[in-house]
């Protein structure tokens, strides 16, 4: 796979995530998951960080700790495929993880609590209550219809005017509950009129344009 040398160069992101070895069944846990419920990915197990190559000294052990975080720390299980590369005489063990079609996929933590993920430019994040039913909805095959009602209206007024707004502000434009709101944000995303933006600090959402 001479392809491999080029994604190193291109980093870590969305769907590529470098490990130098595999130490926590926890976190592997989070990444696989993350991969699942967005695009897919991959991991490459024997780079480091900064994307030197360091090799893998027991593929075995990766892949068991792997499969391992796959089966029983992801809920629904996850199955990952494993290409073995040679990179400069050293081996960097290839998992790719294919984008789900029963999302959304949880995450076993340290206090046996399941948490869903979603991956965000290279970092795994914890994805939002909108975020887990908007994929909990994407694949039903019933589809969803939108109708513009004024609540669909004042949001994207809104959104003209000042270009992103947050669950508790679009709460407090309805005068109504969070779980209200939150209805017609899901529904606002599954019909790619607006999307979800994470921050550290916040969830925000921004119209598609």
């Amino acid at each position: 796979m001479a392809s491999i040398k080029n994604l190193i160069l291109q980093g870590e992101g969305v769907r590529l995530d470098f490990k130098k070895t595999i130490t926590n069944t926890e976190k592997i846990a989070k990444s696989l998951v993350a991969f699942a419920n967005n695009k897919g990915g991959k991991l490459l197990i024997g780079v480091a960080d900064d994307g030197s190559i360091k090799g893998v000294k027991s593929e075995e052990e990766e892949k068991y700790m792997i499969l391992t975080a796959a089966h029983q720390f992801c809920k629904p299980a996850i199955e990952p495929n494993f290409e073995e590369v040679y990179v400069d005489d050293k081996l960097v063990l290839v998992v790719n993880i294919p984008e789900s079609d029963i999302k959304p996929h949880y995450a076993m933590d340290e206090n046996k609590k399941w948490w869903a993920y979603i991956r965000i430019d290279d970092k795994s994040v914890l994805a939002s209550r909108i975020i887990v039913d908007v994929l909990k909805q994407e694949y039903k095959n019933d589809g969803v219809l939108i109708s513009y009602s004024d609540n669909e209206k004042k949001l994207l007024e809104y959104l003209d005017a000042n270009g992103k707004i947050t669950l508790k502000e679009y709460s407090k434009l309805l005068r109504s509950s969070y779980r209200k709101a939150q209805k017609v944000l899901v529904s606002l995303i599954l019909t790619n009129v607006i999307k979800s933006n994470t921050s550290e600090k916040e969830e925000y959402f921004t119209a598609v344009k």
